[in-house]
């Protein structure tokens, strides 16, 4: 269900995919096109009824909406089509719980799950509404109930955040011993599906879970990447670096998503580069790049240099083929809106083109940015270390 047209996802195929990703067959779809949203029920009573009509006709068991719905929205839809209605933000949401499997991964969906569970209690335990008790007197074991079970999911989200503390703490100190390293760090980053987890096999040569599906990689996994042997001028000189690969962002992530996986986006934050990977065969991957862009802002990463990488170089149309492996282009900024120029680089993980001219690209990012600290070393000086006040 589509609230609109306002975004790239018109056509519900991002929905749609959604839904198949999380194990579900999707029948039908139907949008609508309001000022505003239903208070009640969010598309109206007519655009309601012309849903349960369709439901009944291909034999739905299931309605999803494109937004996030409000807790008495989703209760009122669910009471007036008979069926259950969920949400873009608990499809998401299931998705992770059915992909995550470090434990951090784990720890980081459980939060979210039960920060989106303590929101849902009035749709979810409507039996456990308030009872009138007798004559004057407000209240009943179904409130007690319900505040039982507000204070076992908070003390649930307190548990899970002191331990995903600790993880955080433990990626810290793995952090610190790279940068003892002077270890050069590159993460990719991009929107869901874009090929990340095909091009990090390609480059390091490992066997991370890759699928032509949205969410295939929700744990981050790093790997020591080998650049190569100097060139003409001495560069790059069996330079090795550290690649990690993140989660795919998607547009609308919920926030609580976000949150919960902040020591996982971390890498993004504290990366000394960031390999934004675009699927070049998207039509819509203009709307794709401003989303992860906006997604980097939110976590503090829109600082750290970014090269963009448009794969699937095998499957762009021949029309929109590029005359250039590596060239440049502009991108705007969240924020202010200004065009920012970003080197770009064409590459096909699956077949290998381009590979071997991002490799130089990288190891020119990595020389640049390793050599004056490997010059600081020669001289006896601590590059990490301020100089004294006098």
């Amino acid at each position: 269900m589509d609230f609109g047209s306002a975004h790239f996802d018109a056509g519900l195929e991002e929905l749609g995919l959604l839904a198949q990703t999380a194990g579900l067959a999707p029948v039908a779809r139907i949008t609508c096109k309001r000022r505003a949203p239903d208070a009640a029920l969010f598309v109206g009573s007519g655009k309601a009824d012309e849903i349960k009509a369709l439901a009944l006709e291909t034999g739905a068991t299931e309605v999803l909406f494109d937004q996030s719905l409000s807790p008495a929205q989703q209760r009122n839809l669910e009471r007036n089509l008979e069926l259950p209605v969920n949400d873009r933000t608990l499809l998401i949401l299931e998705i992770f719980a059915q992909r995550a499997r470090s434990h951090e991964g784990k720890l980081q969906v459980e939060l979210a799950r039960l920060q989106y569970l303590s929101t849902r209690l009035v749709r979810r335990w409507s039996h456990l509404e308030r009872q009138t008790g007798g004559a004057g007197v407000r209240g009943g074991p179904g409130e007690k109930q319900i505040e039982l079970d507000k204070r076992m999911i908070n003390e649930s989200i307190k548990r899970t955040k002191e331990r995903l503390v600790k993880v955080k703490r433990q990626r810290q100190t793995q952090r610190r011993q790279r940068e003892r390293r002077d270890a050069f760090t590159i993460s990719l980053v991009g929107y869901t599906n874009a090929g990340k987890s095909t091009l990090f096999n390609a480059l390091v040569k490992a066997r991370a879970y890759a699928a032509d599906q949205l969410f295939a990689t929700l744990d981050t996994t790093t790997r020591q990447l080998y650049l190569g042997a100097a060139d003409e001028l001495g560069q790059g000189a069996g330079r090795t670096v550290s690649l990690s690969d993140t989660v795919g962002f998607i547009r609308d992530l919920p926030h609580g998503l976000i949150d919960a996986f902040e020591a996982t986006l971390q890498e993004a934050a504290d990366a000394d580069l960031l390999l934004h990977v675009v699927d070049g065969a998207n039509p819509d991957h203009g709307e794709q790049i401003a989303e992860v862009q906006k997604v980097l802002t939110e976590i503090g990463a829109d600082q750290v240099p970014q090269v963009l990488l448009f794969n699937k170089l095998d499957a762009m149309e021949p029309g929109r083929l590029p005359l250039r492996a590596v060239d440049s282009c502009e991108v705007p900024d969240p924020v202010s809106g200004l065009p920012r120029r970003l080197e770009r680089v064409f590459v096909s993980a699956r077949t290998g083109e381009g590979l071997p001219a991002l490799r130089e690209l990288l190891t020119r990012h990595a020389d640049a940015a390793v050599r004056p600290l490997e010059a600081a070393a020669e001289a006896g000086q601590n590059p990490f270390m301020a100089e004294p006040d006098v």
